[in-house]
């Protein structure tokens, strides 16, 4: 049985990175790269030397060879990710900016990864894990991913296993608002850690403040809830304590997207060494602050001499 500090799953994609600013339709050079919420903090607790596995499913093609390859570059383990030989890769564009978020269009409708059910789903492989981080993605991408999202999460629990959930909210993956919201709460209400940002956690719970929209999953048997609230920092509360931890001052933002992935890299790293949950918080903050300076999904998420490096010249600020 393979032996994983932490699992996540979800759709890899290709990702193509403008290389000047300016409108998709106007650039002809592009960077590839790799994308994907899950992928994201799956890379980012292997560079802090956790041992994560990612299941997905890619087609037997260019990208997704060069998926799994980039995962393994990146240690994370793909014993897991499947290659399909009916169904493409995933693929996406995005814009380069110098403020603001980028400009970004994907190519993912039918692919191999929307095809991944609770047929593929492998027991020892998850079993071999302390603990599973799910988004809501998977949940809207297909009636065969949700299936697989839901036989995860219950296959966790069943078996005392810990699971962290990051609405990760796409309205337009949806058909209405008011499926996504229940289907995005039922599993918030099945994890353990619920991670959602406060216009998320507005959307979900109808509540504007940080303390209520976390009462609200508290309530339904959540043990512990962080609310991002962007430059800010994040709020956090369990059924013993609650504080906010302020976040860092960042002097040019260069790029938003997998910010609040690399957050949830923090926060589950922490929680999963066994750190006080205002110090998991502060390592969320601190990774979120260095994702949102560089142009990658994750180019910015720090090995764990770089991030202890960071919090050693910045804390000083936070306090």
């Amino acid at each position: 049985m393979t032996r994983l500090d932490a699992v996540t799953f979800g759709e890899a994609m290709a990702l193509f990175i403008a290389n000047q600013p300016g409108s998709l339709h106007e650039i002809n050079q592009f960077t590839r790269e790799l994308a994907g919420a899950e992928t994201n903090v799956a890379i980012g607790l292997a560079r802090l030397g956790l041992q994560s596995g990612f299941a997905s499913k890619v087609g037997n093609d260019a990208f997704g060879k060069f998926i799994i390859d980039r995962l393994k570059s990146e240690n994370v383990n793909t014993e897991h990710v499947l290659v399909d030989n009916h169904y493409q890769t995933g693929f996406q564009l995005k814009s380069k900016v110098t403020t603001g978020d980028p400009e970004v269009e994907y190519f993912r409708k039918g692919s191999a990864a929307s095809h991944l059910s609770v047929a593929d789903f492998k027991e020892a492989y998850f079993q071999g894990a302390k603990h599973l981080h799910m988004t809501g993605i998977p949940l809207a991408l297909s009636e065969e991913t949700r299936a697989f999202a839901r036989n995860a999460q219950d296959f966790m629990k069943k078996n005392g296993l810990r699971v962290s959930f990051d609405p990760n909210l796409r309205p337009t993956l949806w058909k209405t608002r008011s499926e996504m919201v229940e289907t995005i709460n039922e599993a918030a209400f099945g994890a353990d850690y619920v991670l959602p940002g406060i216009s998320e956690g507005e959307i979900l719970t109808g509540y504007k403040q940080p303390r209520d929209i976390a009462s609200f999953y508290l309530e339904k048997g959540v043990k512990l809830v962080v609310v991002k609230l962007g430059a800010e920092g994040a709020f956090y509360k369990s059924a013993k304590e609650e504080g906010t931890v302020h976040g860092f001052k960042v002097e040019k933002v260069v790029d938003t997207v997998g910010a609040g992935d690399g957050f949830a890299v923090g926060v589950i790293s922490g929680l999963i060494e066994g750190l006080p949950i205002c110090d998991a918080v502060l390592r969320g903050n601190a990774i979120g602050a260095l994702a949102v300076q560089a142009p990658g999904d994750n180019d910015g998420y720090p090995t764990k001499s770089q991030l202890e490096k960071f919090l050693t010249n910045q804390l000083q600020g936070v306090k």
